[in-house]
């Protein structure tokens, strides 16, 4: 499992989230906060969620891959993926991010 040292302790005690290595879940109502972090190379294949997903890169680099378009993420870049929509991640540094994912 990848240690999540970018974030402080109170979130590093979060339970994991279920088949997401790495990365953290903070339970609250209508949104999962998910704190992630992904070792270089790793690349998430195409998928979709039922939630709309808003992230923001803490550390490290992302390429995510949207309709075609793959745009390159770094510290401080926020990014929204709808409900639905097919995507793609590859992790091009050591990265960290914080994600909301909102339920309809």
């Amino acid at each position: 499992m990848t240690k999540n040292t970018e974030f402080p302790q109170p979130i590093r005690e979060l339970p994991p989230l279920e088949g997401h290595d790495g990365a953290l879940k903070l339970d609250t109502e209508g949104c999962d906060v998910v704190f992630a972090t992904y070792q270089a190379g790793t690349v998430l294949e195409p998928h979709d969620h039922a939630t709309d997903n808003v992230g923001v890169v803490t550390k490290g680099a992302i390429l995510l891959t949207m309709g075609g378009k793959s745009e390159r993420l770094g510290p401080g870049d926020w990014y929204h993926v709808p409900a639905g929509t097919i995507h793609a991640a590859e992790f091009l540094e050591d990265t960290s991010e914080v994600e909301f994912w909102f339920h309809k």
